[in-house]
């Protein structure tokens, strides 16, 4: 079994979930349909709207001047919204999209840093029946290029100090017709084809707009995942995809009334756009989000300043505060009540740090974007097994499969598998990509591309992926992407590139790089193409590691054979080369 302790760490005494305190009883009696029941509101015609699940109803009720969003600066000024400031902003927005023929279907996205305008535009764009993109802002051109291309979005709303970057491509985007400028503070809107203020267009419009009618099925919002080969694929998901993401804010993350919220995710992540946004404001929480940079100081003041309660962060971020030398016993965190992790594997260490430092353990989780919200889970009504993914959400069927579809035992390593029915909110579509969308079953198996293996206790244990896209971080990033990045540099003729595991960052990027003809394979050269992949890719996409070679694996075919580099990197058998050409 792939643990490194035996030890098992009691459920939580104060778990509030009375109906999942009994995980037994819950797998046998759960049930989606009486879950929408109990958590969302329809309109009369039986439709939805994520938009009106998460802000209208609660600004039309008791909870109407509840602070729904703290959003705490990097100069530690911070803002607050009620969910009755959120209704109106996302009515003003909705109208500024309408008032540009925006309409039902439509791919709009948001390019933005984390301030309060990128939950108010993601918001109004689900208001108005729209597809919302989100997409981090360490994007460069490339990154973006392949997403608005691909979608066709529409319009985009981004910042002044982003906008050059929209700018530069526009020209290869014809559907591209307008791009919306969020300022603040002091800023200039530049001139530009498409350019529209979004202050002004805010000013302008009316505080009042009917949140379209969604059938369940209708697509809500979409996000590019990495695969191996290939471009990015957009997964989208539609309106009814949130009731998972309110069950499980309910009973994984045991959100409660008087909670204080802080998911320290990105909303360009699937964690920041369901558990940054749509479970905490669909259960009517109150919600942190944070403008600066990641330290321990800045992190344990957030926490100590807005007495946050509820913590869901990623394993990369709880193993730099472990490695600090910052102590978070300095600072009155005595508010903390659950903390849960996500991204990758959480080793046992930091379960075991959280209770010296915290009294707390982190609960881990696994999902997937295309799963669309958490599914296997340490819950808080269940003991921890360190190490270990937990057990299935009650609703879900989950199974180890071998390759042709079988069910395996317990004890032994295969795929991971949901049935598809089950997962109230698994993706609906590729877009633009059937074929893609069907690749991800087996009959009505749903298979995740990890290995795993049961226990007998029916806890789950992650081995790893069966492809090799690398996690980095808790980041899924594609080695096409980064291989592609680095033959645009003039000075390569080719690149392979894998992930290696690392104990801060779960995987670091290293890139395997052939050169041209005289040039000097030296330090220099590294740094210059990583500053290349961070310019042309992404801020966290770069290969940490460069070994310059003469030549790559590959198949006689011409495919680049990543199994064999990452086994030499490893010293690990390289297994069957019988395809390979002579390396």
């Amino acid at each position: 079994m792939p643990t490194t302790s035996t030890s098992t760490i009691q459920r939580q005494a104060n778990a509030s979930v009375a109906n999942l305190t009994d995980y037994d009883a819950a797998l046998l009696n759960f049930s989606w349909h009486a879950a929408a029941d109990e958590l969302l509101d329809t309109f009369a015609d039986g439709s939805l709207n994520i938009t009106y699940n998460c802000i209208d109803r609660h600004a039309e009720g008791d909870r109407a001047d509840k602070t729904a969003l703290i959003f705490e600066q990097s100069n530690g000024e911070h803002e607050q919204y009620t969910f009755r400031d959120l209704k109106k902003l996302t009515n003003q927005f909705s109208n500024v999209l309408a008032d540009l023929s925006v309409k039902k279907g439509d791919r709009v996205f948001v390019f933005l840093p984390t301030i309060p305008e990128r939950y108010i535009a993601f918001l109004g764009i689900l208001k108005l029946g729209a597809v919302a993109g989100t997409m981090f802002a360490a994007f460069q051109e490339d990154a973006l290029l392949d997403r608005l291309g691909d979608s066709e979005a529409s319009v985009i709303v981004t910042s002044p100090e982003l906008y050059p970057r929209i700018k530069n491509i526009q020209d290869k985007l014809p559907a591209l017709n307008q791009i919306i400028i969020v300022g603040r503070g002091q800023y200039v809107i530049p001139a530009g084809k498409g350019i529209i203020s979004y202050n002004d267009a805010m000013d302008a419009a009316s505080e009042s707009f009917e949140p379209a009618h969604m059938q369940n099925d209708e697509y809500s919002y979409m996000l590019y995942t990495s695969g191996t080969t290939g471009k990015p694929k957009g997964i989208v998901h539609a309106h009814y995809d949130i009731l998972q993401a309110m069950v499980t804010t309910k009973y994984v993350l045991d959100l409660r009334d008087s909670d204080i919220y802080w998911c320290t995710a990105d909303i360009g992540w699937v964690t920041g756009v369901v558990y940054g946004t749509l479970g905490v404001w669909g259960l009517g929480g109150t919600n942190v989000i944070y403008e600066g940079r990641f330290s321990p100081e800045n992190w344990y003041d957030v926490l100590e300043k807005h007495h946050v309660s509820v913590w869901y962060s990623a394993p990369t971020a709880i193993r730099m505060l472990m490695a600090s030398a910052t102590n978070p016993k300095s600072y009155d965190l005595h508010n903390l009540r659950h903390l849960a992790s996500v991204g990758e594997p959480l080793n046992p260490e930091a379960i075991w740090w959280g209770l010296d430092v915290f009294g707390l353990a982190f609960h881990d989780t696994w999902w997937q974007t295309e799963l669309g919200a958490i599914a296997v889970t340490n819950l808080p009504a269940l003991d921890i097994k360190p190490g270990s993914m937990g057990k299935p959400l009650p609703g879900i069927e989950v199974a180890i499969l071998d390759d042709a579809g079988n069910v395996l035992p317990d004890g032994e390593q295969g795929n991971l598998a949901l049935r598809a029915s089950t997962v109230s909110s698994l993706m609906k579509t590729v877009w633009g990509n059937p074929v893609k969308f069907d690749s991800y079953f087996k009959g009505e198996w749903y298979i995740s591309g990890d290995s795993a293996v049961r226990d007998s206790d029916g806890y789950y244990w992650f081995i790893g992926r069966t492809d090799d896209l690398i996690n980095t971080s808790g980041e899924r990033v594609g080695p096409f992407e980064v291989e592609s990045a680095l033959v645009e540099h003039p000075a390569v003729v080719e690149a392979g590139v894998i992930g290696k595991p690392d104990k801060l960052r779960g995987e670091i990027i290293k890139a395997f790089v052939v050169l041209q003809d005289g040039i000097e394979p030296d330090e220099d050269m590294k740094h210059t193409l990583q500053q290349h992949v961070k310019h042309h890719l992404a801020g966290h996409a770069y290969p940490r590691e460069i070994d310059f070679i003469d030549h790559l694996p590959k198949t006689r075919s011409g495919k680049i054979m990543r199994r064999v580099l990452k086994a030499q990197e490893l010293g690990l058998p390289t297994g069957d080369t019988s395809t390979l050409e002579s390396y």
